[in-house]
């Protein structure tokens, strides 16, 4: 899979609300009720990634949680990162 070049990656952002692009990465911060409802989202953002057989970093501080989308494979961007992405906002 290859990575996508700045124009695609423009063009996907479009598509994907609130994310942000920058160095290869894909990244977004949710604010959560609390402690607790930030782990019930972190288990729900991990089935969508198990299930893609893609993986985020995932920073939980709190009632926010940072995630951190990256084709490490690929060494940046690819379609599966925003795939995963536009997943994860449905929760959100």
């Amino acid at each position: 899979m290859a990575t996508l070049t700045q124009e695609q990656v423009v063009t996907e952002l479009a598509r994907t609300p609130d994310w942000l692009a920058d160095d290869g990465q894909l990244t977004r911060t949710v604010t959560r009720k609390d402690f607790r409802d930030a782990l019930l989202f972190v288990n729900a953002v991990g089935f969508l990634a198990e299930r893609a057989n893609h993986h985020p970093d995932i920073v939980i501080a709190w009632n926010k949680v940072t995630l951190i989308l990256s084709t490490h494979s690929e060494g940046g961007l690819t379609s599966k990162d925003f795939a995963l992405a536009r997943q994860v906002s449905e929760l959100a």
